[in-house]
């Protein structure tokens, strides 16, 4: 396809402004739904560093694809910005596993592809995270040390990481991130989602789904690609525990 030089500038005008702050607004860039070459081009330089562009509630968002998109936020990130000081590579497996059990929940199976809860309060969503720890960690070493290996995602770390956390603060109406207690680890994760723009804070310790986290679990949460491995793994071992039956 041959591209003029307008439609070139109007691309590479977006992609720089979604590859310097990942977001831009549609009502100054309408080129790219209305314009063919445009758009195209602006996916063309998107895929080029392993990212997709998400139509969203007016705006553009730049999507990482792989882990080796230059735009995918590293750990050594996460651990900066979001995580308590001297956190490890387990806390960004259990931050994982938690957004994990979250969507799930609003969610209730890989198949949904409409939210089947309004809002999530914090103590379902640490309740439901108990006991998929507990049914994970009912089953022998030797068979998450497998399925760990084939899917690449650390199951023990996960179990142990949760398990060494203390439960016994779970009342204080208060936490923070230097209060050792899972409710507060959770209180941790929900700050990452809020800062990406995944979740509303609606008060009394409930959350709600943005438009923009709804956009990316229809397009990639529960493609096989990315996540339903995990997915499919989580649902047969609660089977086996007759923990959950057809729900996450």
């Amino acid at each position: 396809m041959n591209y003029n030089t307008h439609e070139i500038m109007q691309a590479f005008k977006i992609y720089s402004e979604l590859s310097l702050a990942g977001i831009c607004d549609l009502d100054e860039h309408d080129s790219f739904l209305l314009n063919d070459g445009v758009r195209g081009l602006v996916e063309q330089f998107c895929f080029e560093v392993n990212c997709t562009v998400l139509v969203t509630n007016n705006q553009l968002l730049l999507i990482p694809l792989i882990m080796n998109s230059p735009f995918h936020i590293s750990n050594e990130r996460i651990k900066s910005d979001y995580l308590p000081r001297n956190a490890l590579n387990s806390d960004i497996y259990l931050m994982y596993f938690a957004i994990i059990v979250m969507y799930g929940l609003f969610y209730d199976s890989y198949n949904t592809t409409e939210p089947v809860l309004d809002f999530l309060s914090m103590e379902m969503w640490l309740e439901t995270l108990n006991q998929h720890i507990e049914t994970l960690n009912s089953h022998d070493t030797e068979i998450l040390e497998k399925v760990q290996k084939d899917m690449q995602y650390n199951w023990l770390s996960i179990i142990n990481k949760w398990n060494a956390i203390d439960d016994t603060n779970e009342k204080v109406r208060k936490q923070d991130a230097r209060t050792n207690s899972r409710l507060s680890f959770l209180n941790t994760v929900r700050q990452f989602l809020l800062a990406q723009d995944l979740v509303i804070d609606i008060g009394n310790l409930e959350i709600e789904l943005t438009e923009k986290s709804k956009d990316v679990v229809r397009r990639y949460y529960m493609d096989s690609e990315y996540n339903r491995e995990i997915l499919e793994f989580l649902y047969q071992v609660d089977e086996m525990e007759g923990t959950r039956g057809d729900s996450f």
